[in-house]
């Protein structure tokens, strides 16, 4: 068993040691930086000189970098280092710039819910919508005069936007809800075949068929993409669209379909078996849908080819 002057001496060692390394890292100018940065003594940095070690090295990475992508460090966008709290070194991982513009780009996402929709749709924007077919011009225009509109308080109509299959009728509009949501406005974007399908799936729990149901009821903004690849039924019809459509047209809230039917061919699809009660209530929703939304065909290249 060792003596007190042994263990003594060993803490003398341990302590010369530290000392040496901690003197051979400030021979570093970033190295030195970032010590001087902290605002405690030196005998509890110099117990860090390792972790400090691995900023510095994260540093360099960082002066290197021009892009999220080629971030090298072990958090990928974010950097190692030291803070102080309560007389305490703490390491921890910061942010770089670029990992920080990227949180701000993507903020707008917790104002948006998808619904069977690709992941590039949240990500849609209307900087980066081509502009090299000019049957697509009078949409454009039409969805960046609805954005001025509604900045100044003014709520339009919604859009009725049909056309060819692979035009980038979903794109468009929801490029145009996206810059919405980034005002913190409430957007929902809903591939309406399967949203009626897990409506289905959820029949036996009255909370989620609610929640669900209700939501997109409600929400400020509504896309409900694809409108007539449903399988049309009596329930889908009458239930579900029309209460959903009752509601957004006496509450005001802007409503906006993508089809590859017009109007004329939606009637169809929901008139069902062609029965005259039937034709009625197709009829019915089809004058919702008027009332709260301005009809635009789009016939445009096919670029899912």
């Amino acid at each position: 068993m060792d003596n007190i002057s042994n263990i003594i001496k060993k803490y003398h060692v341990n302590d010369d040691k530290l000392e040496y390394d901690f003197n051979k890292a400030m021979e570093d100018d970033k190295f030195r930086r970032v010590v001087s940065s902290l605002k405690i003594p030196k005998k509890e940095i110099m117990k860090h000189t390792t972790k400090i070690e691995e900023c510095v090295e994260e540093l360099n990475n960082c002066s290197k970098c021009k892009n999220l992508f080629m971030c090298k460090n072990t958090v990928d966008g974010h950097v190692y280092y030291p803070t102080v709290e309560n007389d305490q070194l703490i390491m921890c991982y910061i942010p770089c710039k670029y990992q920080k513009k990227a949180d701000e780009d993507s903020a707008y996402y917790k104002n948006i819910e998808l619904y069977d929709m690709p992941l590039e749709i949240r990500n849609a924007s209307m900087k980066d919508i081509y502009t090299d077919d000019a049957s697509r011009f009078e949409v454009i225009k039409w969805l960046k005069k609805y954005i001025d509109d509604y900045k100044l308080g003014i709520k339009n109509k919604g859009l009725y936007l049909h056309g060819n299959f692979g035009c980038g009728k979903t794109y468009l509009i929801s490029a145009m809800l996206n810059e919405l949501a980034k005002l913190e406005k409430k957007v929902a974007i809903v591939y309406y075949p399967e949203f009626l399908r897990s409506l289905k799936a959820s029949f036996n729990d009255d909370n989620e068929y609610m929640i669900k149901f209700n939501y997109i009821k409600k929400v400020e903004l509504l896309l409900i993409d694809d409108i007539g690849a449903e399988t049309a039924t009596a329930w889908s019809r009458d239930e579900i669209l029309g209460n959903i459509l009752q509601y957004r047209m006496q509450q005001h809230l802007p409503t906006f379909f993508t089809s590859n039917f017009n109007l004329e061919q939606l009637e169809e699809h929901f008139s069902l078996v062609g029965k005259i009660d039937e034709k009625v209530k197709a009829r019915r929703i089809m004058e919702r849908i008027k009332q709260l939304t301005i009809n635009m065909e789009m016939i445009s290249e096919n670029r899912r080819k």
